[in-house]
Protein backbone atom coordinates (compact mmCIF):
# COMPACT_ATOMS: atom_id res chain seq x y z
CA UNK A 1 0.00 0.00 0.00
CA UNK A 2 1.38 3.02 -1.07
CA UNK A 3 0.82 6.73 1.03
CA UNK A 4 1.77 8.36 -1.97
CA UNK A 5 -2.24 9.16 -2.87
CA UNK A 6 -2.86 10.48 0.46
CA UNK A 7 -1.93 14.13 -0.26
CA UNK A 8 -3.96 14.14 -3.26
CA UNK A 9 -6.88 12.70 -1.76
CA UNK A 10 -6.82 15.36 0.86
CA UNK A 11 -6.33 18.50 -0.85
CA UNK A 12 -9.81 18.65 -2.15
CA UNK A 13 -11.02 18.52 1.51
CA UNK A 14 -7.97 21.82 2.18
CA UNK A 15 -9.55 23.36 -0.83
CA UNK A 16 -12.73 22.98 0.28
CA UNK A 17 -12.19 24.37 3.81
CA UNK A 18 -10.14 27.03 2.48
CA UNK A 19 -13.19 28.08 0.52
CA UNK A 20 -15.79 27.69 3.02
CA UNK A 21 -13.59 29.92 5.25
CA UNK A 22 -13.16 32.87 2.59
CA UNK A 23 -17.33 32.51 1.99
CA UNK A 24 -17.66 32.84 5.94
CA UNK A 25 -14.91 36.02 6.30
CA UNK A 26 -16.28 37.83 3.70
CA UNK A 27 -20.34 37.21 4.42
CA UNK A 28 -19.46 38.40 8.06
CA UNK A 29 -17.54 41.55 6.72
CA UNK A 30 -20.50 42.28 4.05
CA UNK A 31 -23.11 41.70 6.89
CA UNK A 32 -21.16 44.31 9.36
CA UNK A 33 -20.16 46.65 6.15
CA UNK A 34 -24.21 46.61 5.76
CA UNK A 35 -24.74 47.07 9.70
CA UNK A 36 -22.56 50.47 9.55
CA UNK A 37 -23.72 51.75 6.54
CA UNK A 38 -26.38 54.49 7.46
CA UNK A 39 -29.15 55.50 5.09
CA UNK A 40 -30.03 59.17 3.65
CA UNK A 41 -30.77 61.73 5.94
CA UNK A 42 -32.77 63.76 3.47
CA UNK A 43 -33.21 67.99 2.84
CA UNK A 44 -34.53 67.97 6.54
CA UNK A 45 -36.77 71.06 7.54
CA UNK A 46 -35.30 73.12 9.99
CA UNK A 47 -38.31 75.33 10.85
CA UNK A 48 -40.70 75.85 13.06
CA UNK A 49 -43.63 73.09 13.19
CA UNK A 50 -45.90 75.07 15.28
CA UNK A 51 -46.48 75.36 18.66
CA UNK A 52 -45.58 72.05 20.60
CA UNK A 53 -48.02 70.89 23.22
CA UNK A 54 -45.23 70.44 25.99
CA UNK A 55 -41.53 71.51 26.69
CA UNK A 56 -40.75 69.44 23.95
CA UNK A 57 -42.07 66.95 21.17
CA UNK A 58 -40.34 64.05 19.13
CA UNK A 59 -41.03 62.41 16.23
CA UNK A 60 -40.25 59.26 15.12
CA UNK A 61 -40.42 58.25 11.21
CA UNK A 62 -40.50 54.33 10.49
CA UNK A 63 -41.40 51.87 7.79
CA UNK A 64 -43.83 49.70 9.21
CA UNK A 65 -42.23 46.62 7.66
CA UNK A 66 -38.30 47.47 8.04
CA UNK A 67 -36.83 45.13 10.87
CA UNK A 68 -33.72 47.44 11.66
CA UNK A 69 -36.44 49.57 12.88
CA UNK A 70 -37.72 47.50 15.95
CA UNK A 71 -34.22 48.88 17.99
CA UNK A 72 -35.10 52.54 17.22
CA UNK A 73 -38.66 52.03 18.96
CA UNK A 74 -36.62 50.16 21.91
CA UNK A 75 -34.47 53.61 21.73
CA UNK A 76 -37.87 56.10 21.53
CA UNK A 77 -39.14 53.79 24.70
CA UNK A 78 -36.04 54.04 26.99
CA UNK A 79 -35.97 58.00 26.04
CA UNK A 80 -39.66 58.41 26.68
CA UNK A 81 -39.16 56.54 30.28
CA UNK A 82 -36.42 59.49 31.37
CA UNK A 83 -38.16 62.46 29.48
CA UNK A 84 -39.51 65.28 31.75
CA UNK A 85 -43.11 65.67 32.35
CA UNK A 86 -45.20 66.77 29.19
CA UNK A 87 -42.65 65.75 27.04
CA UNK A 88 -44.83 64.52 23.69
CA UNK A 89 -44.31 61.83 21.08
CA UNK A 90 -45.75 60.61 18.06
CA UNK A 91 -44.59 57.91 15.79
CA UNK A 92 -45.47 58.10 11.90
CA UNK A 93 -45.29 55.33 9.76
CA UNK A 94 -45.03 55.90 6.42
CA UNK A 95 -47.43 53.70 3.81
CA UNK A 96 -46.42 54.21 0.15
CA UNK A 97 -48.61 55.12 -2.77
CA UNK A 98 -50.49 51.88 -3.89
CA UNK A 99 -50.05 49.96 -0.20
CA UNK A 100 -53.17 48.07 0.28
CA UNK A 101 -55.42 48.64 2.98
CA UNK A 102 -54.20 47.65 6.41
CA UNK A 103 -50.36 47.31 5.07
CA UNK A 104 -48.97 49.25 7.94
CA UNK A 105 -50.80 47.50 10.62
CA UNK A 106 -47.74 45.22 11.19
CA UNK A 107 -46.08 44.18 14.32
CA UNK A 108 -43.97 47.75 14.87
CA UNK A 109 -47.27 49.67 14.64
CA UNK A 110 -48.06 47.36 17.75
CA UNK A 111 -44.92 47.67 19.67
CA UNK A 112 -45.75 51.60 18.71
CA UNK A 113 -48.79 51.71 20.02
CA UNK A 114 -47.59 49.32 23.52
CA UNK A 115 -45.45 52.64 24.18
CA UNK A 116 -47.15 54.58 26.98
CA UNK A 117 -48.27 57.79 25.64
CA UNK A 118 -47.10 57.14 22.31
CA UNK A 119 -49.77 58.51 19.40
CA UNK A 120 -48.89 56.69 16.62
CA UNK A 121 -50.42 57.37 13.05
CA UNK A 122 -50.24 56.49 9.33
CA UNK A 123 -48.50 58.58 7.15
CA UNK A 124 -50.45 58.05 3.81
CA UNK A 125 -48.46 58.57 0.66
CA UNK A 126 -45.37 59.40 3.33
CA UNK A 127 -47.13 63.62 2.75
CA UNK A 128 -45.70 64.48 6.17
CA UNK A 129 -42.16 62.74 6.10
CA UNK A 130 -41.70 64.56 2.41
CA UNK A 131 -42.29 67.35 4.44
CA UNK A 132 -39.84 67.04 6.68
CA UNK A 133 -37.62 65.65 4.56
CA UNK A 134 -37.04 62.46 6.01
CA UNK A 135 -36.42 59.58 3.78
CA UNK A 136 -35.09 56.80 5.96
CA UNK A 137 -36.79 54.60 8.05
CA UNK A 138 -35.52 55.14 12.47
CA UNK A 139 -35.08 59.00 12.15
CA UNK A 140 -36.08 60.84 15.10
CA UNK A 141 -37.19 64.72 15.44
CA UNK A 142 -37.08 66.77 18.29
CA UNK A 143 -38.36 69.87 18.46
CA UNK A 144 -38.39 72.71 21.30
CA UNK A 145 -41.91 74.07 22.88
CA UNK A 146 -41.79 77.09 20.23
CA UNK A 147 -41.30 73.81 17.29
CA UNK A 148 -37.54 75.10 16.97
CA UNK A 149 -35.71 71.89 15.51
CA UNK A 150 -32.81 70.61 18.33
CA UNK A 151 -32.11 67.11 17.51
CA UNK A 152 -32.18 65.36 14.26
CA UNK A 153 -31.08 61.50 13.26
CA UNK A 154 -30.53 57.96 14.44
CA UNK A 155 -30.99 56.96 17.87
CA UNK A 156 -28.88 53.30 17.28
CA UNK A 157 -25.56 52.83 16.81
CA UNK A 158 -25.91 50.78 13.25
CA UNK A 159 -29.01 48.87 12.05
CA UNK A 160 -30.75 46.71 14.37
CA UNK A 161 -28.94 47.30 16.98
CA UNK A 162 -29.90 48.30 20.49
CA UNK A 163 -28.19 49.81 23.67
CA UNK A 164 -26.31 53.14 24.49
CA UNK A 165 -25.51 55.11 21.35
CA UNK A 166 -24.59 58.76 20.64
CA UNK A 167 -28.35 59.92 19.00
CA UNK A 168 -30.04 58.68 22.19
CA UNK A 169 -27.32 60.33 24.58
CA UNK A 170 -28.16 63.70 22.31
CA UNK A 171 -31.57 63.37 23.02
CA UNK A 172 -31.24 62.89 26.70
CA UNK A 173 -28.85 65.64 27.29
CA UNK A 174 -31.72 68.35 25.30
CA UNK A 175 -34.50 66.71 27.22
CA UNK A 176 -32.43 67.45 30.41
CA UNK A 177 -31.50 71.08 29.88
CA UNK A 178 -28.01 70.26 28.89
CA UNK A 179 -25.86 70.67 25.58
CA UNK A 180 -25.26 67.54 23.42
CA UNK A 181 -21.85 66.85 22.04
CA UNK A 182 -24.08 66.13 18.69
CA UNK A 183 -27.04 67.20 17.33
CA UNK A 184 -27.49 65.53 13.97
CA UNK A 185 -26.82 61.36 13.88
CA UNK A 186 -26.71 59.34 10.99
CA UNK A 187 -29.73 57.14 10.39
CA UNK A 188 -29.73 53.15 10.67
CA UNK A 189 -33.03 51.97 8.63
CA UNK A 190 -34.47 51.21 5.51
CA UNK A 191 -35.83 53.57 2.66
CA UNK A 192 -38.76 54.98 3.57
CA UNK A 193 -40.48 55.07 0.31
CA UNK A 194 -40.48 51.72 -1.44
CA UNK A 195 -42.44 50.04 -4.08
CA UNK A 196 -42.70 46.86 -2.65
CA UNK A 197 -43.24 44.95 0.76
CA UNK A 198 -39.93 44.88 2.61
CA UNK A 199 -38.79 41.26 3.68
CA UNK A 200 -40.00 40.41 7.45
CA UNK A 201 -36.57 38.28 8.29
CA UNK A 202 -33.84 40.18 10.21
CA UNK A 203 -31.30 40.56 7.42
CA UNK A 204 -33.18 40.86 4.22
CA UNK A 205 -34.88 44.38 4.16
CA UNK A 206 -35.72 45.56 0.32
CA UNK A 207 -33.43 47.75 -1.06
CA UNK A 208 -35.57 49.45 -3.57
CA UNK A 209 -35.81 52.91 -2.93
CA UNK A 210 -38.31 54.47 -5.35
CA UNK A 211 -36.55 58.22 -7.12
Amino acid sequence: MSHSTFPGRSLPVFLLLAVWLLAAVVGLAVLTAYEARPGSTGQLFSGPIGDAAGPFSLVLVLHPHCPCSRASLTELREILARAPEGTTAEVLFVKPEGAPVGWEQTALWSAATAIPGVRVRCDTDGAEAGRLGVETSGHLLLYDAAGELLFSGGITRSRGHEGDNPGRRAVRALLNGQVPELRTTPVYGCPLRTPCTLCETEREPCQKATP
